[in-house]
């Protein structure tokens, strides 16, 4: 009888050990599988980027958290208006965050502190209007550059205080992250980040 009892208790502790083992077995699986989901999205979907320096004051801040949407441009081209993150043409381990201001194909015109567009649908030019800028704010600085195949003219919003393809020139598709999608931190200014309105 007594070697009965410890027989059913052992029974009883072997299978209270297996339905454990295979709980613990279950929650290696699930622990597994977030991890290679959260790298793939990580790594190939969306990626964490800080905003350093005062080149795109006041829409984009020094230490405000994006989360840049890498896909979008696997399907379609970037758009004018899009902020992107992209890697500096000169150092490709640096990366930039700038507004893209024109398109492959077309001619930007920086004179007398305007933006001018010149393309198929308007060769003769045209000013483009950037709502998104602090009012009456002027671009400094007179360059014409002819844009390439799938070469494009970014610029920061802070037009005085941003390094950009008025110095180092057109970037090229092939260097472009992606583009801001969503402004995570700081909590006040969350929000999904919506393009401007075509303005040419």
């Amino acid at each position: 009888m007594l070697k009965h009892k410890l027989s059913s208790l052992s029974g009883a502790a072997a299978k209270s050990l297996a339905a454990a083992g295979l709980f613990f077995l279950e929650l290696v699986k699930i622990a597994l599988l977030a991890l290679v989901t959260i790298l793939l999205i990580r790594y190939y979907l969306f990626k964490p980027f800080y905003v350093k320096g005062a080149s795109m004051e006041p829409n984009f801040k020094e230490s405000e958290y994006l989360i840049i949407d890498e896909i979008s441009y696997r399907f379609r081209a970037p758009e004018r208006g899009e902020v992107i993150v992209f890697r500096y043409p000169e150092n490709p381990k640096e990366y930039f965050l700038k507004r893209i201001i024109g398109l492959p194909g077309e001619t930007v015109k920086v004179a007398e502190g305007r933006v001018y567009i010149y393309n198929q649908s308007h060769p003769e030019g045209l000013m483009i209007s950037e709502e998104y800028l602090p009012g009456n704010l002027l671009t400094a600085g007179e360059k014409t550059t002819l844009l390439g195949q799938n070469q494009y003219f970014v610029m920061g919003d802070n037009r005085d205080n941003s390094y950009d393809s008025r110095r180092f020139g057109p970037v090229d598709k092939s260097l472009i992250v992606g583009r801001a999608w969503f402004r995570g931190w700081p909590f006040s200014r969350m929000e999904i980040l919506e393009k401007p309105e075509p303005q040419s």
